[in-house]
């Protein structure tokens, strides 16, 4: 008999990637809110029994409620999942300041986005919470918007709903799941205090996520990247040309930029597979390989640009100014991928680079290693928005293996399940995560 959907709403649902996965695991998306109408445009095509709301949710929380009322009636939800951005988060750009500064934080008014998640949480009621983000979201201070006492984002949102709900932690690497890439991310699982998960958690002494079947520390291997490839069957390109970068596959996703200057011979002249960059090159074009320095840009022979990130001043060459420990890379073949993000169509950005060809890896390809399924729609995304939009709505989901994974361990629980493999509310993940939001024990009723 097949099991009955359970009633969901999603916040910053992107392109729904991520929500395909809780969606396999037993729920039922009703309601979909998006900042972006083209992004919920692809979101709907992938949920489309969903109601969408488009629009800043500080303004549309109120639709989303009334919507998923219009459905429900005072039903509460099953599962509320919410993906707040993560780019006010980082502390890569030196822009943003320091974790430790709440004013810093404050800086980027997004980070404060979990008071609407509240809101909605309030509202609704809903039975499960996940909210999902970047690690810095577990120490990023902002200003309280009532006291402005420093405070996280996430334990001010664990703050407000602490009288009702139960939260578990968590901080993992996805490609201890099976994701063939490494994609460090923060869960907040909240549940209900009158739900008797919270009793099943506490006797279990286990927290409500899968166990890391991919793990070392739980006797299993990542999948690499040459492993993850190779399962793809994709064609090879190469950015050398424009009949060379893209493939009739993939309704036109697996295409990458082209290159006719500088970067590809740049890009040629790093070893395949394990994971050098340009930075490290010690060839010139027309000389060859030469003796030269890390600092050094041009050719001590001929005086032309050596096959590293250079730009000309004047009649010499100087390096590109920027970060030299990853970017301008290429990823390690037998390793997981490097984090897909929004800058992977960018050569500069953080190990973009193709293992063993001479090109960046493919939007379609990227989909992929976010384990987005081989049937996701992406409708006219690409045809009317180009290759970067597509790019920034796959480094920004949520890689939906795992999100099928957790959502059968909270479908589990919220049914009644006893005998669930859980990860223990002992090992480091749950800990760790613990320990980073200042708190001495994972809260409870």
């Amino acid at each position: 008999m097949k099991t009955k959907k359970l009633p969901a709403v999603s916040l910053f649902s992107n392109c729904g990637a991520g929500d395909i996965g809780y969606a396999k695991a037993g729920f039922r998306f009703d309601v979909m809110a998006e900042l972006d109408a083209r992004r919920l445009e692809v979101c709907q095509l992938n949920h489309p029994d969903a109601e969408g709301v488009a629009g800043d949710l500080r303004k549309t929380w109120p639709m989303v409620v009334d919507e998923y009322r219009e459905i429900n009636g005072r039903a509460a939800p099953a599962l509320l999942a919410a993906c707040p951005p993560c780019q006010g988060m980082s502390s890569t750009r030196s822009h943003r300041g320091k974790e430790a500064d709440p004013d810093a934080g404050m800086k980027d008014d997004r980070n404060l986005l979990v008071t609407v998640i509240a809101k909605v949480i309030r509202e609704l009621k809903p039975r499960a919470v996940v909210v999902e983000n970047v690690q810095a979201f577990l120490t990023r201070q902002v200003r309280h918007p009532k006291s402005q006492e420093p405070i996280t984002a996430s334990r001010l949102l664990i703050d407000e709903l602490e009288k009702d709900y139960a939260v578990y932690p968590f901080l993992s690497d996805l490609c201890d799941f099976g994701v063939p890439q490494s994609r460090k991310r923060t869960f907040l699982t909240f549940f209900r205090r009158d739900e008797a998960a919270v009793v099943t958690l506490e006797e279990r002494k286990a927290t409500p996520y899968p166990v890391p079947s991919h793990a070392r520390d739980f006797a299993g291997e990542p999948i690499t990247l040459r492993q993850a490839l190779a399962s793809f069957g994709l064609p090879s390109l190469d950015a050398g040309s424009a009949e060379s970068a893209s493939a009739k596959v993939g309704g036109g996703l697996h295409a990458v930029p082209v290159w006719l200057d500088h970067r590809y011979d740049m890009v040629a002249a790093i070893p395949p597979h394990e994971g050098g960059s340009a930075w490290e090159n010690n060839t010139c074009i027309e000389c060859g390989p030469v003796t030269v320095d890390q600092a050094d840009a041009q050719c001590p022979k001929c005086l032309g640009p050596l096959l590293r990130p250079v730009m000309k001043k004047g009649r010499s060459y100087r390096l590109i100014t920027g970060f030299r420990s990853s970017t301008y890379s290429r990823m390690k073949s037998d390793a997981p991928a490097a984090t897909i993000t929004t800058a992977s169509g960018h050569i500069g950005s953080n190990h973009t680079i193709h293992p063993f060809e001479n090109r960046l890896l493919s939007s379609l390809e990227c989909a992929w290693l976010q384990t987005l399924p081989k049937g996701f729609k992406w409708g006219r995304a690409l045809k009317k928005w180009g290759h970067s939009n597509v790019r920034d709505m796959i480094g920004e989901a949520v890689p939906p293996l795992f999100t099928q994974l957790h959502g059968h361990v909270i479908r589990g629980l919220l049914d009644g399940k006893t005998k669930l493999r859980m990860h223990p509310a002992t090992g480091i993940r749950s800990t760790r995560a613990t320990k980073k939001l200042g708190l001495t024990v994972v809260l409870k009723s």
